[in-house]
């Protein structure tokens, strides 16, 4: 019997509660249905007490630091997403942001970066990010845009004493040139891994965190579960970066929070560990790289 056309629309069920309760290092309530207070007592429900919730333009920036201020169990992380850097200083004509813009040149990008930089002199922002290098959908025209922005948060990031959240796509080797070059913030946490075992060894070397998400339980991903056993354990963080990368097998359906179980039971297969031995281990990681 073929499955309904809305299916891929049902969130996925509850899964077993862990014993050890985690946290998702970065997450996306904003863009999420429902809630935040739902999606938080969702997730508190299956163990996963704690959630980073990170913003990728300045409203979406206050927004992580006002539901931070208003709930203990909630962090946040603050910055200008690789895309949305160009689209501030070249503008949106195609709205593809939510947003049509003009052009803001050096101005408008200076004049978003300051009100990233007060928001993260905040006590309840833990991190600079998601920053760091995008080649998938920004074109030539804006990749030094993107490094100079990139740049910027590094310097605020270790200025606040922040951790800074990296978003890597397509850009592996130039995201850690710029980051040996401006000097890596102390706390550094690669969101939703993406590179493969050797690049896994390069960041233990540094003592990088790496967050691994939904992809890392896709069949396809031997690559991926390759780097996750490379990394150090008191490196490892887990993630869902909801709505987005909903792990198997629910990849398509809506993902949230509460989802967490699924990937950290997936990465206790691949590491030969017991749920719980790595829940703890996420758990002290978590805090650690977060400074909460």
């Amino acid at each position: 019997m073929p499955k309904k056309d809305d299916d891929r629309s049902t969130p996925p069920p509850l899964p077993a509660p862990l014993a050890v309760a985690v946290a998702d290092s970065h997450t996306h309530l904003d863009m999420q249905s429902g809630t935040p207070a739902e999606g938080l007592a969702r997730a508190a429900s299956v163990g996963v007490t704690t959630v980073v919730q990170v913003g990728c333009d300045v409203p979406g920036s206050r927004w992580a630091a006002e539901l931070a201020a208003q709930y203990e169990q909630v962090h946040a992380a603050v910055a200008l997403h690789p895309n949305e850097a160009p689209r501030i200083f070249l503008g949106d004509p195609d709205g593809w942001s939510g947003q049509r813009r003009a052009p803001g040149g050096a101005a408008a990008l200076d004049a978003a970066l300051a009100e990233i930089d007060a928001l993260a002199a905040l006590p309840q922002v833990v991190a600079v990010g998601e920053t760091g290098l995008d080649y998938f959908r920004t074109g030539p025209e804006g990749v030094e845009i993107q490094k100079e922005s990139f740049r910027r948060h590094i310097e605020m990031a270790k200025r606040h004493g922040k951790a800074l959240v990296i978003h890597d796509r397509d850009a592996h080797e130039d995201v850690i040139a710029v980051l040996l070059a401006e000097g890596a913030p102390e706390r550094t946490v690669f969101h939703c891994y993406s590179g493969d075992a050797g690049m896994a060894k390069v960041c233990a070397q540094h003592g990088w965190y790496l967050s691994f998400a939904g992809p890392v339980t896709f069949k396809a991903n031997q690559p991926l579960r390759d780097a996750l056993a490379v990394t150090p354990l008191d490196r490892i963080l887990v993630e869902t970066d909801a709505p987005f990368l909903t792990p198997h097998p629910y990849r398509g359906r809506p993902n949230a929070p509460y989802l967490i179980p699924v990937t950290v039971r997936s990465m206790a297969d691949t590491l030969g560990l017991h749920e719980d031995e790595l829940s703890t281990a996420l758990a002290a990681n978590t805090a650690r790289a977060f400074g909460y």
